[in-house]
């Protein structure tokens, strides 16, 4: 293993919301996706929501980057599907004749970049190199397109790293990112635990009664190809009960920064063999802090509700304790509003609870933790970042501008067949490569 690297900081790296964002209901296990389908949706207002959390937490001192949007409609896989002619007759034939297709080639689904991929920084790596598998997202096809378009975004933003292929395209390897991986650590430039979390085992059905979504295998594969060390890595499984209570990904029942894991204590098959196994992965290293929460405080379907564990959990410059970054609804909910007032009690290590409005993600069953890939890099990598992905001032009042001339206020299901909603979003596209310094040829119908 390489040498112990200082200097690090964990980085969040959001994705921007693209301007066809709208509730397609698209997704087997996504309560709030399911139950918010075919409501009137604000892109505008969406984008808006985003970029003011990434402002959040540039202003409180943490390095914040941006993931651009995906091309949508997705015309290459429309045409892959036996559509041709102009933009304009594919689309329109595609609403025509295949509506339920036509939505799933219009998801705006990229913006939740904590599945973009699974992250090991170059401290945990046996080449000391920051390593980045997208992930395939095979189980839902309207996020199993985006894994090319994902690791041109990466490979952009981090010249210096390894970004491999998606893993194959097949149900055994179905990998959905960093929702289902955390990274716990003493010092952010030295080794760390890579915890990883599975559904099921992949050549073997799963039992539950929405889909499991990430197997072993995948995370298996994962760590092999990023060369972690195995003493330090640790592989659990995911529960029954909270899959089928709508916790589609771990993430929304667990989140985790530097040696503390939060967690329901429904959110694991074997708690006491996960704690187990990440107190030995970490031995010499760093001492695990772990606070779960009982069902008697928070039931599974409030935490759910309210995203209580689907927030950030970062460490502000000069606080010593953790900040829990947590959506409006988790304030509004009466069982995880009491929760995290007696969260920040004591001298536990979450000494604070922030608030932020993303309703608009919300709906469609993401939180604050789903709109970030988090990556941590040595003062080195980031300053290698490309310039056009790292937010700063400057580029938030740019981004603004360039939402409010290109983004709609409203989207109704009956607008999405508009062939203007392709034309629109394709020449915002367009000018955003410029902004981002992401090339001419960045998006599909760039390279035609």
């Amino acid at each position: 293993m390489p040498n112990q690297i200082r200097n690090a900081q964990e980085a969040n790296f959001d994705g921007l919301i693209g301007p066809t964002h709208n509730y397609g209901g698209l997704s087997d296990g996504n309560l709030a996706s399911a139950g918010n389908a075919g409501l009137i949706s604000h892109p505008k207002e969406a984008a808006l929501q985003g970029l003011s959390k990434m402002r959040l937490m540039h202003d409180k001192g943490l390095w914040q980057g941006v993931l651009p949007p995906h091309q949508r409609p997705f015309l290459p896989a429309l045409h892959a599907a036996g559509y041709s002619g102009t933009d304009r007759e594919v689309y329109a034939r595609v609403w025509k004749e295949a509506p339920r297709l036509a939505r799933n080639m219009l998801s705006a689904s990229s913006m939740w970049a904590a599945n973009a991929a699974t992250v090991s920084p170059s401290a945990d790596t046996e080449a000391g190199q920051l390593n980045l598998t997208p992930a395939n997202l095979s189980t839902m096809l309207h996020r199993s397109t985006e894994h090319k378009q994902t690791g041109r975004a990466l490979k952009a933003a981090f010249p210096f790293a390894r970004v491999h292929d998606a893993l194959p395209m097949q149900s055994v390897f179905a990998d959905e990112g960093a929702a289902n991986h955390v990274r716990l650590c003493g010092e952010r430039g030295e080794q760390g635990v890579e915890l990883f979390v599975y559904g099921r085992d992949g050549f073997s059905g799963g039992d539950t009664k929405f889909p499991a979504r990430q197997t072993r295998v995948s995370v298996e594969a994962i760590a092999r190809r990023h060369r972690l060390n195995p003493s330090r890595t640790v592989f659990a499984k995911q529960s029954k009960a909270a899959i089928d209570a709508g916790a589609f990904h771990n993430d929304v029942v667990c989140v985790g920064a530097k040696e503390t894991l939060f967690f329901h204590e429904l959110a694991f098959a074997n708690t006491a063999q996960m704690k187990r196994d990440v107190s030995a992965a970490a031995h010499g290293l760093f001492a695990p802090n772990f606070v779960e929460v009982a069902s008697a405080d928070v039931p599974i379907a409030d935490a759910i509700k309210a995203y209580l564990f689907n927030s950030m959990l970062v460490q502000f410059p000069g606080n010593d304790r953790l900040t829990l970054v947590a959506p409006l609804e988790t304030k509004e909910n009466a069982a995880t509003r009491s929760y995290c007032e007696k969260l920040t009690t004591g001298n536990g290590p979450i000494g604070h609870v922030e608030f932020v409005d993303v309703r608009q993600s919300m709906r469609n069953g993401g939180g604050p933790a789903c709109l970030r890939l988090r990556v941590t890099l040595t003062e080195d990598e980031w300053a290698q970042v490309n310039m056009g992905q790292k937010f700063t001032p400057e580029l938030h009042a740019t981004l603004d501008d360039w939402v409010s001339r290109h983004y709609r206020d409203t989207l109704a299901p009956e607008d999405l067949p508009d062939p203007s909603l392709m034309e629109e979003s394709f020449a915002a596209l367009d000018e955003l490569t410029k902004i981002m310094n992401l090339g001419a040829d960045f998006f599909p119908f760039q390279r035609l």
